[in-house]
Order: structure tokens, then sequence, then C-alpha cells
């Protein structure tokens, strides 16, 4: 006898499937996977290891004995006890107030319905501590969950590895916000869902073997456990399901998210029906999962439809039978008492097993967010003690050199950088330079130049620890007295303030003893200086990204770069939306603090400010040379 708050109940929501989790800027690496492919490559079934992997993750939850969420966990306990009761005492008492009105008895039921009204506040409050403990629990959850994540989710600089040199996860932003929450609200439900219907079957057992016999019971249960191992089989593949349900979810998102970031450039190729053939596409791979889901939600259905039936023929038996030793001399009105008292407790022994089976449905889903769970932790852990995973592609013209990841040696020393024949290679293992080696000092400008293509940017990514050294030695200052400044500066949420100093906060800038008057020089020297009165002042917040021109956010990041005052700074293309002038001064003014330069421009302007060019051809080749008078009047 299925409980209606169960029947037709589908695993997924239509406000889980809307739900906006924000846009995924990470491209997707499994647009083409093969079905069969992706369910194979994670282990989502209820076992050992999947109990294993659960206790692992509570543990992060639940960090101990004497710690609020034990108390949660105590609090839902005592209150699902007392929940049980309730609901012994609301059926008797309701058998007890509809006897009385079927025996015309006007002073039965005032009494009985008396003890409803004075019973109702406690049940109440018993309801409302359940669902406070139980919403709290997610929560708490949650913050732990998600606070051991981000922490190694932001060591370092594993945000951008596992994005741009591992490619085991396609979507750690929807990992780390959707299946997060879901993961940790199905383990509580799971908690709540199994000890409650446990502790119910055991005491309507009981009850129900006094009234009707121990046949009744016997039989109920012994339908449900074989309709249980039905659905068993049919679980099976649902966790499965669920990996490919959230990874085609985000890959859904991601491919409407990329149609609105690139609608002018889509519009201009008249690119809608590609488009459109793309979303649909990507559509269809979630629609086929929603189809197999629904297709065992209507079997789940069927078998609790049948269950009432077999409640039915459970309950009438003692009542039909005319020689039962408990209704041979009852009236009419005690047998009528009986049976409906009978057959609610039967109704709520079998939605408790119904729950049970539920309980293992969710179990079979828990197991695919599991799944997810486990594997970013896991990659998150080995990214952060060097390891990556990455197909390795090396060519052949030269020579299939073997490249091992972090075989190099990094050597932190300040005033220098220094490569001894170190090659220069992608994470895939494409080799762009196979021995570069050369050696600047402070005070010593280097203007990188090259073609497309060539390796620049895979020499600064190196350069800033966040590609692997497959070999040789490099000596550099420390991270943070190297500075990046890109062509197309970060502007970070925040004041006026939070853009010069980024990403040091104002209790940084105070402990070094930086006042606003200084902030101010900085922005003067730039040419800046009117943005602070534009603006209304230092601790105004905007969307810097759209208020700033692009010329003003590139003299930004170089006041940026004049507050930091690194040892080197890199500059990538960062001054070609700034005038002549400001650009002269910038370069000079960053001579004058002692910031030596690696710098990467096309305008034949800024020779005249660097010592050495270091030249990469694109084909495996390079020229590290001082820049003579011949080679600026050869660059003019």
């Amino acid at each position: 006898m299925l409980d209606p708050k169960y029947a037709g109940k589908s695993i997924l929501s239509g406000a889980e499937i809307n739900k906006a989790y924000g846009v995924i800027t990470t491209v997707s690496r499994h647009l083409d996977l093969d079905e069969g492919k992706e369910a194979k490559q994670e282990k989502t079934v209820v076992d050992k290891v999947f109990f294993a992997r659960v206790l692992k993750i509570v543990k992060i939850m639940v960090p101990g004995v004497f710690c609020k969420e034990s108390g949660y966990c105590l609090l839902i306990a005592a209150m699902l006890v007392a929940r049980t009761y309730c609901d012994v005492w609301m059926i008797q008492n309701g058998t007890m107030i509809e006897s009385a009105i079927i025996g015309r008895s006007t002073k039965d039921f005032k009494r009985f319905l008396f003890n409803f009204i004075k019973v109702m506040p406690f049940i109440s409050l018993v309801n409302n501590f359940l669902k406070l403990g139980l919403n709290e629990l997610k929560l708490c959850c949650r913050v732990r969950l998600t606070k051991h994540l981000y922490d190694e989710y932001l060591q370092g600089y594993t945000y951008y590895k596992i994005g741009n040199l591992d490619n085991r996860i396609g979507n750690p932003d929807q990992l780390l916000t959707q299946d997060v929450e879901r993961f940790c609200n199905s383990v509580v439900d799971l908690y709540s869902n199994v000890s409650k219907p446990l502790l119910d079957i055991g005491l309507y057992i009981f009850k129900l073997t006094s009234a009707i016999g121990a046949q009744g019971p016997a039989c109920m249960i012994g339908y449900l456990m074989f309709s249980g191992l039905i659905l068993t089989r049919l679980r099976r593949p649902i966790g499965k399901m669920t990996v490919m349900e959230q990874r085609y979810e985000g890959e859904y998102r991601f491919v409407n998210s990329r149609l609105i970031t690139n609608s002018e450039e889509i519009a201009f190729y008249n690119g809608n029906l590609r488009e459109k053939q793309t979303i649909h596409s990507t559509f269809q791979k979630l629609v086929r999962v929603f189809r197999t889901f629904n297709v065992s939600v209507a079997v789940v259905d069927l078998l609790w439809y049948i269950a009432t039936v077999v409640g039915y023929l459970v309950v009438s038996r003692p009542f039909l039978n005319h020689t039962h030793p408990r209704h041979l001399h009852s009236t009419h009105a005690e047998l009528l008492e009986d049976y409906y008292q009978s057959g609610r407790m039967l109704l709520s022994m079998s939605q408790a097993l119904g729950r049970i089976v539920l309980a293992g449905r969710e179990m079979s889903r828990l197991s695919g967010f599991t799944a997810r769970i486990t594997e970013i932790m896991k990659v998150l852990k080995e990214l952060n003690s060097g390891k990556y995973e990455r197909t390795m592609v090396s060519h052949e013209s030269l020579d299939r050199i073997t490249l091992v990841p972090g075989s190099g040696e990094i050597i932190n020393k300040d005033k220098i950088i220094k490569f001894e024949h170190t090659p220069l290679a992608t994470p895939n293992g494409d080799i762009l330079i196979k021995d570069l080696s050369f050696e600047v000092t402070s005070g010593t400008n280097v203007l990188v130049c090259g073609p497309n293509g060539c390796g620049k940017s895979s020499l600064f990514r190196v350069l800033g620890e966040l590609w692997p050294l497959f070999g040789g030695r490099l000596t550099k200052p420390e991270r943070g007295k190297l500075f990046y400044v890109p062509q197309r500066p970060y502007m970070t949420l925040g004041s006026l303030r939070d853009q010069v100093i980024y990403p040091d906060t104002v209790e940084d800038q105070r402990r070094k003893g930086t006042s606003d008057k200084v902030l101010k020089d900085y922005l003067d020297n730039v040419q800046l200086g009117h943005i602070l009165e534009r603006e209304g002042g230092w601790n105004t917040v905007q969307d810097w990204m759209d208020v700033l021109s692009g010329g003003e956010k590139q003299r930004m990041a170089m006041a940026r770069l004049f507050y930091h005052k690194p040892q080197f700074a890199i500059l990538d293309e960062c001054t070609s939306a700034v005038s002549v002038d400001v650009e002269d001064f910038i370069y000079s003014h960053c001579r004058t603090v002692g910031i030596t330069l690696f710098t990467v421009s096309h305008r034949k302007s800024l020779w005249k400010h660097h010592e050495y060019y270091l030249h990469m051809d694109g084909r495996g080749s390079y020229e590290f040379k001082p820049i003579t008078q011949e080679t600026v009047e050869f660059g003019s």
C-alpha cells in the first residue's frame, strides 16, 4: 500500500533540472564520448567500496563526537523515535474517534477528540524540531565539505591545473556546487529515511502480531522483500546513470552559456543552425537518461500498487475467518475498530518497508554522487602533490624524447632567472624547444618575440610554475616576487582600491604601510588619477570590467604592478591600448623602481627599453642575444 507522497515520484525533479548554478567556464571534454564508455569509467554500485567512500566523506562532514553535527544527529534520532510513537498514538486515537462516531457515543467522541487536541502541540513540536534538525544538518555538512574541497581547490595553482593540466574533471564548478549540495542532502535524507522505517517496522510487527497474528505481517514482509529483490536488479544502473546525468547537465548548461557569451560572433557567421544542432545533440543525451529513469519509476509504482491488493488479502484474513479466537465473541463495533486499527498499522508498516526500498534506490543514486565527490577529492589531492594525468604525445621529428612531468629542478634565488638545458613543452608533451638555456639578472630587461604558437606564453607558464618542468634546471625568485600583467587584465570584484592592491586585502595594504596617498600617486603615474574623483573615491564598488575602458584597465594593471614592486614582471602585450608617451613613462618608471621586465610586444618603440631579446622561431630554435644599435635599426 503506497504512501501517496511516494506515488509517481520521479527520481529527478523539474526544480533540480531548471536550477541555474552559474556559467560553466571550462570547456567540456566529454561531448562526444560514448555513453557505455562513460558508465565504465565510474564504479557506482552499492558495495563495500561505496560504503568506504561514504564513510571517508562523512568523517569530513562530521569530524568528531563532540561537534554540532553530532548534536544534530542525536536531535534527529530523538525526534524520529518520538515521531514513531506519535504515529502509533495517532492511529489508536484516530480509530477510537471513528469508533465513537460510528457508535454514536458523544461522551467517548468528546474524550478522544480532547485527547487529540491536547497532544497536537507536542506532535507539531516534534515535527518542527525534526525538520529543523534535518535542514541544519544538511547545511552544516555542506559547509564542512565545501570548505574542505575549496581548501584543496584554491591551494597554490590547483584551480588552474585542474582545467589546464589535468583532463579527468570536465566541470569542476558543477562538482563543487551542485553535486556537493545534492550529496549532502542525499546523505542526511538517507539517515532519516532508513532509521525511522526500521524503528516503525519493529514496532508495527509487535503490535500487529498481537492483533491479527504473525502470519499477516510475515506475508506482507515476504511480498515486499520479493518486490525489493526485483527493484534491486532494476536499481543497478541508477548510480551510473546519475554520473551520466550530472555530466550531461553540465554539458547542456555549458553549450547554452557558450551561445550567450559568443552570440555576436555566431550572429556574424550566421551560425544559428549549427549551434541549434549542437544544443539539440547535447540535450538528447540528457533526455535519454531521463527516459531510462522514468521507466524504472513506472515499474516501481506498479509493484507498489500490487502491494495494495496483497494488503487487503492479509488484513481481511483474520476477520473473514469465523473461527479466529480473537474475533469469536466480538461485536460488530469491536470488529470494525480492530479492522481499522490493524489496517492502518499494516498500511504504516508497508509504507515503512516501502521507504526502506526507496532508500535503497536513493542509495544507488547516492553512489553516483559519491563517485563524483570521491573523484574530485582524489584529483585535487594528486594535483596538490604535483601529480596529474594527461595524454602525453611527443613528436617523432624530435627523436621521441620521453617527457616526465616534474622531473626538472626548480631553485629559488633572488634577482636571477636562469634556464639550464630545460625542454620547453606543453602539458600534452608537445616539445616547443628541445633545450632552452639563458640567464637574466635584475636590471636586464628582455624582449620576447616570435610568431604565434612559438612558445612565448608557454615560457611564462613554466616560469610562473603553472606548467611542470620536464627536465633541466630553473633558477628563479619565489612566486611572490614574479608578477604577470596580461593583455586583458583581470579586474576583481570589489572597490576601486581593490583593483590597485589585488590580490592584497585592505589589511595587507595597512600591514605594508602603503597609504591611500601613495596609491593615488600610482594612479597619477599611469594617468588614471581622474578615476578617483570620477568614480567617487576608493571605496566605490562597481563592475570594473565594464566601467573601465580597455586602455584604463591596462593602466590600472600597471598601477597594480607599481604597488607590488616585484623583482621581475612579465608584460604580455599589456600596453597595446596605451599611448606611446604613457608607455614610455611606464617602462622608465619600472627601471627607476627596480622592476626587471620580460616583455612580449610587437611595438618597435619598446626595443630601446630592453637590453636583450629572446626570439623563438616556432620550429624548435631560439636566439638570446643583446640588443645593439643595429638590432634596433633592423627592428625599426
